[in-house]
């Protein structure tokens, strides 16, 4: 994996005649997790988008731009909210999709290991009909990984997970994308209290910064920062909703 750097967005996006985003500048500073909350419609998807290089339905005026000078689309791994895993493929041949797609000879070993590293290595030859929500979410994880690139888009990952199994989701994406320039989308003000090191609420008229906990991610959700950080970004919503 090659260096992970800074990222800027920098720009607006508009929808026909109607402005989706106001001018913002928005940078993702290299090697570290930055969340991104805001009211639903406000673009947070359409940035994660951008900077992945996919179709939005949007006209963006603007830039981004890696503090290194190369190229952003072809150094994105994403990951969706939904798990988009293949139905008829056991775990493996899910992990292993992106090499397969591009027509290259896939890593088996490091296939291997990212399975035993998502604690999946017994689940190897199931289905992902024969997997639970975590599980399914470990797998598009380890897909994520098997990339190998470092700049990681998280677009809700683990919303539609109960409690315990998104806090241990939270806890191995922590362990498992140190390192890389992260950017997760979220509507949990817990969830970025707990993972964040740059955190950003956004709205239609710009982007608002919050101090995150100085304590290292992931933090306790019941440590005394973390929870005043959740209040706070909690606050920050719901004014800038009313």
């Amino acid at each position: 994996m090659t260096p992970a750097p800074d990222l800027t967005v920098r720009g607006s996006a508009a929808i026909g005649d109607a402005l989706l985003f106001a001018p913002l500048t928005l940078t993702l500073a290299a090697g570290r997790w930055t969340c991104l909350l805001g009211g639903s419609g406000v673009g947070k998807t359409t940035i994660l988008r951008l900077i992945a290089g996919l179709d939005t339905g949007a006209e963006f005026t603007g830039q981004i731009t890696a503090s290194d000078g190369q190229s952003v689309r072809e150094r994105v791994a994403y990951m969706a909210q939904d798990d988009l895993l293949l139905s008829w493929a056991t775990v493996a041949q899910n992990v292993l999709l992106g090499a397969r797609l591009r027509g290259e000879k896939p890593d088996l070993r490091r296939c291997d290991q990212l399975i035993e590293r998502m604690r999946l290595q017994d689940h190897m030859a199931k289905k992902s009909g024969e997997l639970s929500g975590g599980q399914r979410q470990r797998v598009a994880l380890a897909r994520t990984l098997m990339e190998d690139r470092p700049i990681v888009l998280l677009d809700e990952p683990f919303s539609a997970l109960d409690a315990r199994t998104r806090a241990d989701m939270q806890d191995l994406a922590a362990e498992a994308l140190q390192g890389r320039t992260v950017l997760l989308v979220t509507h949990d003000p817990g969830e970025a209290a707990r993972l964040g090191q740059s955190i950003v609420v956004m709205t239609q008229n710009g982007i608002t910064p919050c101090q995150p906990p100085h304590a290292p991610a992931p933090r306790k959700v019941d440590e005394l920062e973390t929870l005043e950080t959740q209040g706070a970004l909690l606050r920050l919503l719901r004014e800038e909703a009313a």
